[in-house]
């Protein structure tokens, strides 16, 4: 497994998003994925406390007992947790910091972001509040998600010991509007990129065919579908797979590596419900992509 630099942190190329973990997934199965990640050499969890409404932190924090010091635990905080509580007032930032810390069963948190912009409170406080955390102890590094580079730029008014080591918005091969600006705002900063949705909500797996029914309770069927799952981008995922497969390739370690090749990303977190899933994911990003490779692709998209 590869390893790149968030911060101070080391974190594996290939993550897991726990936003299965307390929803689809239950807390047995969440330590089989925990157990299946940590045998190929993933230590990065990425959750958030909204997730399961607290559950998928509780699950990671059990299943993770014992072998704390085996991973690095990432979170978020600021969606709407109950009445008053979400946003990221400095009050509001202690408060859900300490839940986390509780749900997870640690005394740290080793990334710990906002998870949203907060319009109805001054970054300088916010920042001022995650600052302080990591002061005390209870944060390493603090990370932003779903913020653009101008919001990531006015957050830098804090001479604290922590500024947002990585910022975490969509990106993936059918979505790249973080290429405008906040991608070379990460290369000029030094700052981390991790995508979420890195799959285009399973678009990018290959079980999604054109002219093929969607498989039963997939994202095909759900909400996703009609913005995501259109005509346009079900062609451009046949062509997408043909180049995988002739360079004997699936679609889905196309998608992984395809992120991988840009040193902005310092690991592409994918939910998985299962060891198989998790053990297909931690290989996907290993296939080098050439120049010719990558602009092939680009010309595909275009």
């Amino acid at each position: 497994m590869e390893f790149r630099k968030l911060g101070s942190l080391e974190v594996s190329l290939v993550g897991i998003g726990c936003n299965n973990f307390g929803w689809r997934t239950d807390a047995a199965g969440t330590v089989a994925v925990v157990d299946a990640a940590l045998d190929v050499g993933i230590n990065f969890f990425d959750t958030a406390d909204v997730y399961g409404i607290g559950q998928s932190e509780e699950f990671l924090g059990r299943a993770l007992k014992g072998r704390r010091n085996k991973a690095i635990i990432a979170t978020k905080f600021g969606m709407k947790m109950g009445e008053g509580m979400e946003g990221a007032r400095p009050e509001y930032v202690r408060q859900a910091l300490d839940a986390s810390l509780q749900r997870l069963r640690t005394d740290t948190i080793d990334l710990y972001q906002i998870h949203r912009p907060d319009p109805n409170t001054p970054i300088a406080d916010t920042m001022q509040a995650l600052n302080d955390a990591v002061k005390a102890g209870k944060v390493r590094e603090i990370g932003c998600s779903n913020f653009s580079a101008d919001q990531m730029r006015a957050a830098r008014v804090i001479n604290g010991p922590r500024w947002f080591a990585s910022v975490q918005n969509n990106y993936n091969m059918l979505k790249r509007e973080a290429e405008a600006d906040v991608l070379p705002e990460c290369a000029r900063t030094s700052v981390g990129f991790l995508p979420y949705f890195p799959l285009a909500n399973g678009l990018l797996t290959g079980k999604y065919r054109k002219g093929e029914p969607f498989p039963e309770s997939s994202r095909g069927k759900d909400a996703f579908g009609p913005k995501l799952f259109t005509a346009e981008n079900l062609e451009r995922v046949e062509a997408l797979i043909a180049i995988a497969t002739s360079h004997d390739h699936s679609l889905l370690e196309l998608a992984f590596s395809w992120l991988a090749a840009r040193p902005e990303i310092c690991s592409v977190i994918a939910g998985a419900k299962t060891a198989d899933q998790v053990r297909a994911n931690s290989d996907a990003a290993s296939w080098k992509l050439s120049a010719a490779d990558l602009a092939e692709i680009d010309r595909i998209l275009a």
